[in-house]
């Protein structure tokens, strides 16, 4: 599943068994407005993480989306609230409570390492992570390469399409 509207934010990273939500209602309590909750499930689909009970407790707090390596539920709540939520699987299944877990530690996200305070980028692509030391640098690059396939994209609709560049890569 997709967050459905676009997402940018700050990572809070929370590490959790799989299965078992605990650590991630405990997270909250630290959580501040424009977090996003990151979530390590160790990519466990058999019961859900987050749904709309999470999804509202987060929003009252200012969190402003979720990316879980594991299950969610109640997706009809986070389309129906625009609340992004980047998810492996959906399942009705609920979650354990029990721990252990960690909060604000390093942890891994289907191989992508996030630390906290990382930047959170979303759509409806999927999720990426940009360390916060270089999200200046990335931004700036974002930038140029939209530039450039506006540039590309409005040649095409001028009917333009230079192929030129296909010489060199063929070889």
């Amino acid at each position: 599943m997709h967050g459905v509207q676009p997402l940018l934010g700050r990572a809070l990273t929370v590490q959790v068994a799989p299965g078992d939500n605990l650590y991630i209602h405990a997270a909250l309590r630290q959580a501040q407005p424009g977090d996003v909750l990151v979530i390590d499930g160790a990519g466990s689909t058999e019961r859900a993480l987050v749904g709309e009970i999470l999804l509202s407790a987060a929003r009252a707090r200012g969190v402003i989306g979720f990316v879980v390596d594991g299950a969610v539920r109640d997706v009809d709540a986070f389309i129906r609230d625009g609340f992004p939520c980047y998810g492996r699987s959906i399942t009705p299944r609920g979650p354990y409570k029990n721990g252990p877990g960690a909060i604000n530690k390093v942890i891994s996200i289907d191989g992508n390492v996030v630390s906290p305070g990382d930047v959170v980028l979303g759509d409806a692509d999927g999720v990426v992570f940009v360390a916060a030391e270089q999200a200046e640098q990335v931004a700036g690059q974002a930038r140029e390469l939209h530039a450039n396939e506006q540039r590309i994209l409005a040649d095409i609709a001028a009917g333009i399409y230079d192929d030129a560049w296909l010489n060199s890569a063929i070889k």
